[in-house]
């Protein structure tokens, strides 16, 4: 298992962990990325927001909430 900022560009995974405050927690899951979730990386760069591709959907997330969401094959 890797955390979603480690993932490289192409990269495909599915979501193994989601950590974080009930927040943080209700905000992911709304958006789709709940557990079992197949994700595809789109853009990974340094200092930009990480861009994913889920549930026919492109979803741009932050490096903070990227560290909380554990990816796995």
């Amino acid at each position: 298992m890797k955390k979603l900022s480690e993932a490289s560009k192409g990269e495909q995974g599915i979501i193994t962990d989601v950590q974080g405050d009930v927040r943080f927690l209700t905000r992911v899951t709304s958006i789709g990325l709940t557990l079992g979730c197949p994700v595809t990386v789109l853009q990974n760069e340094k200092n930009r927001p990480v861009l994913l591709y889920s549930r026919d959907s492109m979803i741009a997330l932050n490096r903070e909430e990227c560290e909380k969401i554990k990816i796995g094959r």
